[in-house]
């Protein structure tokens, strides 16, 4: 599939197409970026312990974002904001790890007002930060992006595993409170025997969790991913994620393992309204923490607008390239208003533009409508927080999983035999990364203040992995090229 010849004097960027191609175009693009656009709002949402009603929000608010985000982005706002290419935007799974690590802090709706409150900090800073964004790329060859890429994937492979079997806390949590001991604590509390605050410790196995049921879902999810991956062509291909975790939805729903309560109690539109938990606040650290994660999502987007730019035979200079840098920030600042997430440009979706060679930015501005669509009609977002967690591990496996393989693929073009220094690069920052994970109490002698950024192992990996490439091989100007062939292969 090709554009049709545009107009004589008109790039085919700028090429308006036909209405029902418009639309036909724009609702595939939704369809390719859908799964990864909803997973961020799930894992954010349940980290925080909101209840169900309120995840569904947090989905349906992503959704509206996305179709913002991208029209500024695609059709640009002024001359500040827009790279004006076919570009389609949702929230990173960079921020992932240091969010979750926030909700973990303090959940519930203050955890939230925080968490928002950092998102608007750090967009705002993006986008005064956007045009200097050219002289920190030196600091961010492909071994260091490759690196943190791989260790973004690391770090939410454990939120995928869990979603299968179960989760640590809560009903599905790998042991129970033994009700006989607790039976017998209880009235020896109520005789005054023992003290009120004494609690027991799990230690009977829980029937609830690795159940062979969940098992089976997830097995189906990531099988039937797998099938269309491997014998599907084109459009189905490309969806693959997504058709998975629709047969395991209809496979939970057989089981009866779907309430569709909230489904048929959500309106059929509503409104996103700015601020819905409270006005934000604003912690000095976990605004550094969402600072960092924006500088790491500007240098992806800084590879994907110059990989884009190849694809379309449109040049971008400095100037463009901040107005694309500034509308991340931008959206970002926007999602923290509108109670969402980090913003950046949809790599499998400029990977879209390569395969169906269709340039016209509008096809992304109409995607972008459609999204704000499906955003402001809550049943949509309340069907998809009634999966089983277990359908979303089953993808997750997948998509956390890819997240891993696009690190390892960009370090794959990285000289490690004529400068073994880069393995020491890649060594630690990768172990860095991995110590929350091995080890989560390891920060509690360290001050209370700095734990939501320590608690990162993506961030440890980013800095550790900036820090070392700095001392092995110092700061060489940055190559466009590297860059372009990096934003080509990052497919997150």
């Amino acid at each position: 599939m090709t554009d049709h010849p545009a107009p004589t004097g008109i790039h085919p960027v700028d090429q308006m197409l036909p209405a029902g191609r418009l639309i036909t175009l724009g609702f595939q693009h939704v369809l390719v970026m859908y799964a990864g656009a909803i997973a961020v709002p799930l894992i954010v949402g349940r980290a925080l312990q909101l209840p169900p009603e309120e995840v569904a929000f947090l989905i349906s608010a992503d959704l509206f974002v996305c179709g913002l985000a991208t029209m500024i982005q695609s059709l640009g706002m002024t001359q500040y904001f827009g790279i004006r290419m076919p570009v389609m935007m949702g929230v990173t799974f960079a921020a992932v790890g240091p969010m979750v690590a926030i909700a973990g802090q303090e959940p519930g709706t203050e955890g939230a007002r925080a968490l928002f409150g950092a998102v608007i900090a750090a967009g705002l800073i993006a986008m005064l930060l956007a045009p200097l964004i050219g002289r920190v790329l030196r600091f961010f060859p492909p071994v260091v992006t490759g690196t943190v890429i791989l260790a973004i994937g690391i770090s939410l492979m454990p939120i995928g595993i869990n979603w299968i079997f179960g989760l640590p806390a809560g009903p599905t949590a790998p042991l129970l409170v033994d009700p006989a001991q607790q039976a017998w604590l209880d009235q020896a509390v109520a005789e005054g025997g023992a003290p009120e605050g004494l609690r027991l410790a799990p230690s009977v196995q829980n029937p609830a969790y690795a159940s062979g049921t969940n098992i089976m879902i997830a097995v189906l999810v990531l099988g039937t991913i797998l099938a269309i991956s491997r014998f599907g062509r084109g459009f189905m291909a490309n969806i693959a994620v997504l058709l998975g975790i629709a047969v395991g939805g209809i496979a939970a729903a057989l089981m009866g393992l779907m309430q569709f309560d909230k489904v048929g109690e959500a309106q059929w539109f509503a409104l996103i309204k700015p601020f819905h938990f409270g006005l934000p606040t604003f912690d000095p650290v976990m605004i550094a923490t969402m600072v960092l994660v924006m500088i790491v999502v500007m240098i992806e987007s800084t590879g994907m607008f110059l990989a884009l730019s190849d694809m379309c035979k449109r040049p971008v200079n400095s100037k463009s390239l901040a107005a694309g840098l500034r509308a991340d920030g931008l959206g970002t600042m926007l999602g923290g208003i509108f109670n969402t997430f980090p913003y950046t440009s949809f790599s499998q979706n400029v990977g879209l533009v390569g395969v169906t060679g269709i340039r016209s930015r509008f096809v992304c501005v109409a995607g972008g409508a459609i999204m704000i669509v499906l955003g402001l009609i809550p049943k949509m977002g309340a069907l998809v927080e009634s999966l089983p967690t277990t359908v979303l591990g089953g993808a997750g496996l997948v998509m956390f999983g890819m997240v891993a393989a696009t690190g390892v693929r960009i370090l794959s073009r990285v000289d490690f035999t004529a400068n073994r220094h880069n393995l020491f690069v890649v060594a630690i920052s990768i172990g860095m990364a991995m110590i929350p994970l091995v080890a989560p109490n390891f920060k509690q002698w360290l001050p209370h203040a700095i734990h939501p950024l320590i608690h990162s192992g993506i961030l440890l990996a980013a800095v550790s992995a900036v820090a070392l490439n700095w001392f092995y091989n110092g700061a060489a100007p940055a190559d466009e090229a590297e860059l372009a062939e990096a934003g080509r292969l990052s497919d997150h």
